[in-house]
């Protein structure tokens, strides 16, 4: 059983939920929130036993609040708001990604605000532990009163219902995976259901999943930008350090760096320093500190946003624990998570966007300073890449399109009385198929960037792009006669995606995502 992280629920950061999605550990409490749980639990307990009624602890939910439901129905209230709100429909969830989510609700349960026993906390720390992953449908939340659908399909396995995937890869019920890892249902008390369902947790997840996936990518598309800018016999001239600081954001200085970095001690720009008649390069080579970077100073503004929401309580009603009292508000409206993946979709389909320019360069025999027509060795008589640039230009034009904000398409529901909501996790869900549609632009570059430097031959590029060159052919060899280019591609985007082709570089180029304040 891998070794648990312990986290201390209000201050997990963002390096350690970058783990968590990573190497999918086991989480665990920080063992002296317990005090706050407790004291929440019995808070709540003691509503549900009073005649007062309490929203979501002895009322129904939503436009039925005005219900008053007695003392000894209160359990099945909670089992009955589970059942009905498992409406998701869809494909499932990626595994890595509700482990996530299944991590922010014990952080944010942790907090001492949601009035849940710490039996419900330990059950749901020994699914991670255990790695039974429930099964959740991605389609059905509108990103307000909380991902209901989502995280009622993944409370359900609490309950011995639904279904989970267990540690060996089989889909079960949700009482035989269980079971299957020696671990029992619990029945849920007083309000356990809504704070269970109540939250932005699988929003957040999913919009952190794709913000780690999308640094990623951006690092990737440093070293593949470098690599065209060698293949076009680019200057490096724009990368001069004193431009950057004259403008002065971060990002743009960082990749600047990273790019001169990566191109020192190429022969190949030594051979073109003097008597270039070429006076400026096109902008997707000359501009992609300011492009690339602007991006990354985004990725860091909503890591910053979607750290705090990792950490905060977003269920409703919340027991305040100074005062002790119970009360109704709107934290699980998740705007902040909406427009957050907002602005990890721009940067997504901007890096793509540039990326892309950069492939279609190097395939012009008008642009390219004197490769051939579409990087093959004998043109007519093959295509070369010409159509793995036109999968470059849909994969763009796809994310051009899903960039799109889902934050302002905002509809009425549970009859008028959630009547704006956020579509946060939509707006998330939307990142995974667009970084998947960027890391095969990326990878689409990084083929024809060698391709282009190998018909550079003798110069040489740089050692750091020697070796990128290096790992990659020992997995797609040169294209010299016209082949299926499709597995060549996935190959090169799995390099870049997987941080093997950065990581080849063998320098320290790239720094570390973190959550700018």
């Amino acid at each position: 059983m891998t070794e648990p992280l312990t986290v201390v629920p209000g201050a997990v950061p963002l390096a350690r939920l970058a783990e968590i999605y990573w190497s999918r550990p086991a989480v665990v409490l920080e063992r002296s929130v317990r005090g706050k749980v407790d004291a929440a639990c019995r808070t709540v307990a003691a509503a549900a036993a009073g005649e007062v009624p309490v929203y979501g602890v002895n009322t129904g939910f939503g436009k039925l609040a005005s219900m008053k439901i007695p003392a000894a129905e209160t359990a099945i209230l909670q089992r009955n708001l589970i059942r009905s709100h498992c409406a998701g429909v869809g494909e499932s969830m990626p595994r890595r990604v509700v482990r996530l989510a299944i991590a922010l609700k014990l952080i944010s349960l942790g907090r001492g605000a949601s009035g849940v026993r710490w039996s419900v906390i330990e059950l749901l720390e020994q699914l991670l532990a255990r790695q039974v992953t429930p099964v959740v449908p991605a389609q059905g939340s509108v990103g307000a009163s909380g991902d209901l659908a989502p995280l009622a399909h993944l409370s359900a396995v609490l309950l011995g219902e639904g279904e989970a995937i267990t540690a060996d890869g089989r889909r079960l019920p949700g009482a035989e995976a269980l079971a299957d890892a020696g671990l029992e249902p619990v029945a849920l008390g007083p309000k356990e259901g809504l704070g269970l369902i109540n939250g932005t947790q699988v929003s957040c997840a999913l919009a952190l999943a794709s913000l780690f996936e999308a640094w990623r990518c951006a690092a990737g598309a440093i070293l593949t930008g470098a690599l065209s800018t060698d293949a076009i016999m680019g200057s490096t001239a724009p990368l001069d350090p004193e431009i950057h600081d004259l403008r002065g954001h971060r990002g743009q200085i960082e990749t600047a760096e990273a790019t001169r970095r990566l191109l020192e001690g190429s022969s190949i720009r030594e051979s073109h320093l003097e008597g270039d008649e070429r006076v400026q390069d096109p902008y997707c080579i000359r501009c992609q500190p300011q492009v690339t970077g602007a991006c990354l100073d985004v990725l860091r503004h909503t890591a910053r946003t979607l750290e705090i929401e990792a950490n905060a309580v977003t269920d409703n009603p919340l027991v305040l624990p100074v005062a002790g009292t119970i009360v109704s508000g709107g934290n699980f409206h998740a705007e902040p998570v909406a427009l957050a993946a907002d602005q990890i979709a721009l940067a997504i389909a901007e890096i793509g966007a540039i990326a892309q320019r950069r492939v279609a360069l190097m395939v012009d025999p008008v642009l390219n300073f004197g490769l051939p027509p579409f990087l093959t060795p004998d043109p007519g008589l093959n295509s070369g890449l010409m159509i793995a640039e036109v999968t470059s230009a849909a994969l763009m034009s796809e994310n051009k399109q899903m960039a799109s904000p889902c934050s302002v398409d905002s509809t009425p529901t549970s009859a008028n009385q959630e009547d704006h909501v956020s579509m946060s996790c939509h707006g998330a869900r939307r990142l995974g198929p667009m970084v998947d549609n960027l890391g095969r632009i990326l990878g689409i570059e990084l083929l024809c960037a060698a391709q282009g430097i190998e018909f550079r031959a003798p110069l040489q590029t740089s050692p750091p792009l020697a070796r990128v060159m290096t790992l990659l052919r020992k997995q797609v060899p040169r294209i010299v006669e016209d082949r299926c280019v499709a597995p060549d591609i996935e190959h090169c985007a799995d390099l870049v995606r997987g941080g093997e082709a950065v990581a080849a570089a063998g320098v320290d180029l790239f720094p570390a995502l973190d959550a700018a304040p």
